[in-house]
């Protein structure tokens, strides 16, 4: 049996190949002959899943930012099956006021490197495959070694597989405000990274509905039941990112933030301003961005809504007991 292909060496060659056709190329054309598919297409049918892999790494292209395009001949029209995509270079090609020495390029491996266990890993190496594909490579490595770190998520792993096999999970979850964790069975569809953040979307096989359930509130081990479940139509992940947009507009926090701070630089930059010192920014979940913002210290104020005035302050107000303080 062949080596399986990573990840990042099938999204290299796709970015390849699509950039190398000028008149597009088919699903079929794509999943029999570029490498990382080709090794387990059937000429006779039956690639549901590598289909949905192909779905994926659309996904992950476009959120690298790489102008990948659909084209629908008008003999075509309405037939997916030859939808043809490519990547034309002249839209892909860095700015001509932006480069990078071999030795910038060999930094940033060594990042990457640094990050592969970690919640960066996918990002950084999607970037390294964009600079590559552009015809950058770097020198040999500056050092033998590299450290390694994990902080992506350790429900994210198993989820994925999960949804690769379209099996059902439980997992233990615990919302914001309460002290125990509630069993869930959920049907995982889609893995969504919002805000910095991990996300499953899926249905709660429980509530019979639709539900996106935030990664660093799952407790303890994600067990695969081995159930398989039908995919159901539509694109999981865009209606995943719908929903998380709908909350984030929904969600609006006032803050004063201190001049020349921290504060003023990171939350500044993703607000609005609405007056002196004063920003506007959204959120989507209030117990996180309390947090968030309870570690600027006298940094950051908040304004509104009265229920992130409370929950900062109470953050606050534990941070001062534990070190001996008293609540004011």
């Amino acid at each position: 049996m062949a080596d399986a292909v990573s990840n990042e060496e099938r999204l290299f060659s796709l970015v390849l190949a699509l950039l190398a056709t000028e008149t597009g190329l088919t699903k079929a054309d794509i999943l029999s002959s570029v490498q990382g598919y080709r090794q387990r297409y059937r000429a006779n049918g039956g690639n549901a899943s590598l289909e949905r892999q192909f779905e994926r790494d659309k996904e992950d292209i476009r959120d690298l930012g790489v102008p990948l395009e659909s084209i629908e001949l008008p003999a075509d029209q309405g037939a997916i099956q030859y939808t043809r995509y490519r990547i034309k270079k002249g839209d892909y090609d860095l700015p001509a006021d932006v480069t990078f020495t071999p030795q910038e390029i060999a930094l940033l491996d060594l990042a990457a490197l640094a990050w592969r266990e970690g919640s960066l890993s996918g990002e950084s190496r999607r970037a390294l495959l964009k600079l590559r594909s552009l015809g950058i490579e770097s020198e040999e490595p500056l050092i033998g070694f590299a450290p390694r770190l994990r902080a992506r998520d350790a429900a994210f792993d198993p989820l994925r597989a999960a949804i690769e096999r379209r099996h059902v999970v439980r997992f233990g979850y615990l919302k914001p405000g309460e002290t125990r964790t509630r069993q869930r069975r959920v049907a995982p569809l889609a893995l969504v990274q919002f805000g910095g953040r991990w996300h499953v979307h899926g249905v709660d096989l429980t509530a019979k509905a639709r539900r996106t359930f935030l990664l660093s509130r799952i407790a303890g081990a994600v067990e695969d039941t081995q159930e398989e479940f039908a995919q159901p139509e539509g694109a999981p992940a865009e209606e995943a990112r719908a929903g998380l947009l709908a909350v984030l507009d929904a969600n609006r926090a006032v803050l004063r933030l201190e001049p020349d701070t921290d504060a003023a630089a990171r939350l500044g930059s993703r607000g609005e301003a609405v007056g002196d010192h004063r920003v506007a920014v959204h959120f989507t979940d209030l117990a996180l961005f309390a947090d968030e913002v309870a570690a600027f210290g006298p940094e950051a104020l908040v304004i509104e809504p009265p229920q992130l005035v409370d929950a900062v302050r109470s953050r606050l107000a534990a941070v001062a007991a534990a070190h001996g303080g008293v609540d004011g």
